[in-house]
């Protein structure tokens, strides 16, 4: 005797198509799984013969073998108990109804309760573009599954509903396609609060308008996490392909929110500086995303920068170029992407005073020295934007003057990331910052004095090629903001500017 249904497997963001076989012979009552399951796949026996004993159904009684195939990959998780008993109940006669377009994936409690697992809008995509028609899965995940297209979700509490909706085709009914609220999301956290900072405020506004990474240093108490904590109030309106990207991440990492399983705005993920490189950058036995993942398409701000662990902070060097991380074990390689905006705070040494015209800095100069050389010259080059956050003055903290708020910043945030889409449609890249070598030049066109200007920069201060193309880019956000198609002299003026911290302070 023989049956199968159809599945499906998950390795990082790779989903895959799983056939889930069974078979039955006599001999020594005998219960095998193969086809490269891990440990979590054998536990599956114990957990389908708990069920089977709950629902009294004597389906083991001879040597039963569970295929997944393709044998060849291995199949890790516990997604595969339902699979895996709907095979035996369609082998032992329980379920008659034909399943070729339909596909299972689920976690069994030990009293036929199905738990909900991770990564499930991955796989529903993955079913539907092999051909699957409905999909049962737990109730748990069902929402977050109903977001893709060409495909219907039943999700079920228990096993019984499922056996009972393919026998007698009532009790179970396809989830409603998932809508996100149109509600504006309202930030507690607005520039409007921010008083004085008006160079930082239009840094902070350069960096968001395409999506560059930028370090704040300044003392204590100057400000540095507040405006970045203001960043997600101004950033430009998630796309709907953005979102299923994001969604896909956090499921893998577990962190979906079941009543609203649809990421509909930025993320911003606040690391602290005791995070390990597994932990920033991804990692594990069974690779997980790591935090600078599950910001993609968002903002990863990293507090006190020098505290962190170096070599973690080398380890960012690579995706912050590539815009993915590649995690490679033996089991094999996951690739996540992390497309990031990275927003980094510092203080300027130990005491954080050097520098500060109001309070004296304690630290020597070989303890300051020490301090920012805990910051490479390499993880500084791949920081567009560099600038010094002062100590607000007494008169801005008592001006009654109304400061700009976010609605207004993000007004022209959005405009600009407009003028960006156009210019880049039909390709990868989604803002300034992702502008390659080969259209560098085609893209960022100056004008006579301009270039003049670049020039005399890069001979005066000894530009590095990779600070060279990211101060073009950081000044074509600089005119798109302007709604300049030509890069002007002050245009390159204020990108050189954005780029002159670390020779004030590494004296480089």
């Amino acid at each position: 005797m023989f049956s199968q249904v159809n599945s499906v497997g998950l390795f990082g963001l790779n989903a895959f198509p799983v056939t889930v076989e069974a078979s039955i012979t006599t001999g020594q009552p005998a219960f095998d799984i193969v086809g490269m399951p891990d440990i979590a796949v054998q536990e599956s026996k114990a957990r389908i013969r708990a069920v089977l004993g709950q629902l009294n159904l004597k389906l083991l009684n001879g040597k039963v073998t569970v295929n997944l195939a393709p044998a060849s990959v291995k199949k890790i998780g516990s997604m595969f108990d339902l699979p895996i008993i709907a095979a035996l109940m369609k082998l032992g006669g329980i379920i008659g109804a034909e399943l070729d377009d339909c596909a299972f994936i689920g976690e069994l409690s030990l009293n036929g309760a199905l738990a909900s697992v991770n990564g499930a809008l991955s796989m529903t995509l993955t079913a539907a573009r092999h051909g699957i028609k409905r999909i049962f899965l737990p109730k748990a995940n069902a929402r977050e599954a109903s977001v893709a297209d060409g495909i219907e979700v039943y999700g079920a509490e228990h096993i019984t509903q499922i056996t009972d909706f393919l026998k007698t085709g009532a009790g179970l009914a396809p989830e409603p396609r998932y809508i996100p609220s149109d509600n504006f999301e309202k930030y507690f956290e607005d520039f409007a609060e921010v008083m004085g900072q008006s160079s930082a405020k239009s840094a902070i506004e350069v960096a968001a308008a395409g999506s560059h990474n930028i370090l704040m240093l300044g003392p204590p108490g100057s400000g540095k996490s507040m405006l970045a904590k203001r960043i997600p109030s101004i950033l430009p309106k998630i796309t709907f392909a953005e979102s299923i990207e994001t969604t896909q991440i956090h499921s893998v990492a577990g962190i979906i929110n079941p009543n609203a399983p649809l990421v509909t705005s930025r993320p911003f993920r606040a690391v602290s500086h005791t995070a390990s490189g597994v932990g920033l950058v991804g990692g594990g036995n069974i690779p997980k995303p790591g935090e600078i993942s599950l910001a993609h398409n968002g903002v990863l701000f990293l507090d006190e920068l020098p505290e962190f662990d170096r070599r973690v902070l080398e380890a960012l060097r690579q995706p912050l170029e590539n815009g993915e991380i590649t995690i490679s074990r033996a089991s094999g390689s996951v690739n996540y992407p992390c497309d990031v905006m990275l927003v980094a705070a510092m203080n300027p040494c130990p005491c954080g005073n050097f520098g500060n015209p109001l309070k004296k800095c304690t630290c020597t100069p070989k303890m300051v020295s020490a301090y920012l050389n805990k910051i490479s010259q390499p993880v500084l080059d791949r920081i567009d934007i560099q600038i010094e956050v002062k100590p607000v003055e007494y008169g801005d903290l008592s001006s009654r003057v109304p400061q700009e708020s976010s609605v207004q910043i993000a007004e022209r945030v959005q405009r600009a990331r407009d003028i960006q889409a156009k210019r880049f449609e039909g390709t990868k890249i989604k803002s300034n910052s992702g502008i390659t070598a080969d259209i560098i030049a085609e893209v960022c066109c100056l004008a006579p004095d301009a270039e003049q200007m670049l020039k005399a920069a890069f001979e005066k201060l000894g530009l590095s090629a990779r600070a060279y193309d990211r101060i073009l880019k950081v000044s074509r956000t600089c005119a798109d903001l302007a709604g300049s198609e030509v890069i002007q002299k002050a245009h390159i003026s204020q990108a050189i500017s954005f780029r002159s911290l670390d020779r004030k302070y590494w004296n480089r």
